[in-house]
């Protein structure tokens, strides 16, 4: 069995075809500066939430809600969440981790009673939980680091830093069924995978007219599809 990245995975969870695509063109994956000043948000939350005299220290940052939102969502996270102090002190920071079929970096890797991982995004989060490739590269995380440090662990972290969200990923057997899925998905590509139902998802995809997604959406309009 190969050994699969955590950004493939979320690929795979979102859409196959994707995947098969950037592997054709060998697309670059190195995140642009403007994501990775928005991921350093994600280890600055104690100067966002402490008293200010003169210039807000959110003022110029690369956030996508108002300082007063983001203190909000930042201070619900601290009431409800028993790693808060772990998050804000991360033991170890980009971390390789090493697993048995998969492999990537944690972002964060916090001290708990069992060592757990936390992943941080830049997007905007969905209301409620994680988005599904993020749930699945949060899955990977944990798998990795359990495997590699020979000790269960049952949860990850996966963090919105732009909105300054933090939300809980249990390892459920429904959420390892995903990941598992997506594990499939990768060992079936040798080919163009089918088209997913989804067309909101083909918006914003890179591959799109390659992938045939508007021919079929202007068929489907015309009653030919």
């Amino acid at each position: 069995m190969s050994v699969h990245a955590f950004s493939d995975l979320g690929t795979a969870a979102y859409c196959p075809r994707q995947l098969y695509y950037h592997r054709q063109h060998g697309t670059d994956r190195e995140p642009p500066p403007e994501i990775e000043a928005r991921r350093e948000l994600a280890f600055r939350y104690p100067e966002f939430l402490a008293p200010f005299d003169d210039a807000d220290p959110l003022a110029a940052r690369p956030i996508d809600v108002t300082p007063t939102q983001y203190r909000t969502n930042l201070s619900c996270a601290s009431e409800r969440l028993d790693a808060w102090g772990a998050l804000c002190h991360p033991a170890e920071r980009d971390v390789l981790l090493e697993g048995k079929d998969c492999r990537g970096i944690a972002h964060k890797l916090l001290a708990l009673n069992e060592p757990t991982p936390s992943l941080v995004f830049t997007g905007a989060p969905p209301e409620r939980g994680v988005w599904q490739p993020h749930s699945v590269r949060a899955v990977a995380a944990a798998k990795a680091l359990s495997w590699e440090r020979e000790t269960p662990v049952e949860r990850a972290f996966v963090e919105y830093a732009a909105h300054g969200i933090v939300r809980e990923v249990k390892l459920t057997t429904r959420r390892k069924a995903m990941y598992r899925e997506a594990i499939d998905a990768i060992e079936a590509i040798d080919g163009p995978p089918a088209r997913v139902d989804n067309d909101a998802k083909c918006k914003p995809c890179e591959y799109r007219s390659e992938c045939g997604v508007e021919t079929r959406s202007l068929r489907s309009l015309l009653g030919l599809g």
